[in-house]
């Protein structure tokens, strides 16, 4: 054995030229998972340093002011649309003609426009949704447990693998149901 390690390490260098010369050619994952923790932990790092810091200039809280307008200025102008239409048809008529002018090229920049604005807003929406459906579904076994059990204490037994309760063994039915049934069948 010792022959082949000796001859091994003639050929190869040693156990470490291999994995060099392999890394030549693909990345070493291992290293490259540690690169990117690092990265990510620096850009961690400068996103809450943004965020913690108290000092903020008045530029920066007016710009955080004027990023949250758009959404609802579009909406309630919108409904604007809407009363304005129903008060005064001729006056909104003539604002629709005019835009009915505009090109059609201009209508597509600012569909895309608006696409992109809403679009990261959307897709961190659809990802809660997707988390808050999912915790949902992990949920159904402990809300069917419970079901079961209080199913259980409905018809006075001890819990949800109890069996249910024999002809005999049910409460005696209600009177006042009995007569209204024989009433109704009448």
């Amino acid at each position: 054995m010792g022959m082949i390690d000796r001859g091994m390490g003639l050929l190869f260098g040693g156990g470490n030229v291999i994995r060099e010369t392999a890394e030549v050619f693909r990345v070493n994952a291992e290293a490259q998972a540690a690169r990117e923790t690092g990265l990510q932990g620096k850009a961690l790092e400068q996103f809450a340093a943004e965020f913690l810091s108290q000092k903020r200039s008045r530029f920066d809280r007016f710009m955080d002011a004027l990023n949250r307008v758009p959404r609802p200025a579009m909406a309630l102008g919108t409904l604007g649309l809407f009363v304005s239409a129903m008060v005064d048809p001729v006056w909104f008529a003539e604002r629709m003609t005019g835009i009915a002018l505009v090109p059609e090229p201009l209508w597509w920049l600012l569909a895309a426009i608006v696409g992109f604005y809403f679009g990261a807003r959307h897709q961190t929406k659809g990802q809660e949704f997707r988390r808050e459906i999912a915790a949902s579904v992990a949920a159904v076994p402990e809300v069917m447990g419970r079901l079961q059990g209080l199913e259980a204490l409905r018809g006075g037994q001890e819990g949800p693998s109890a069996e249910p309760l024999s002809p005999e063994d049910r409460p005696a039915e209600n009177p006042a149901l009995t007569e209204w049934r024989a009433a109704r069948d009448q």
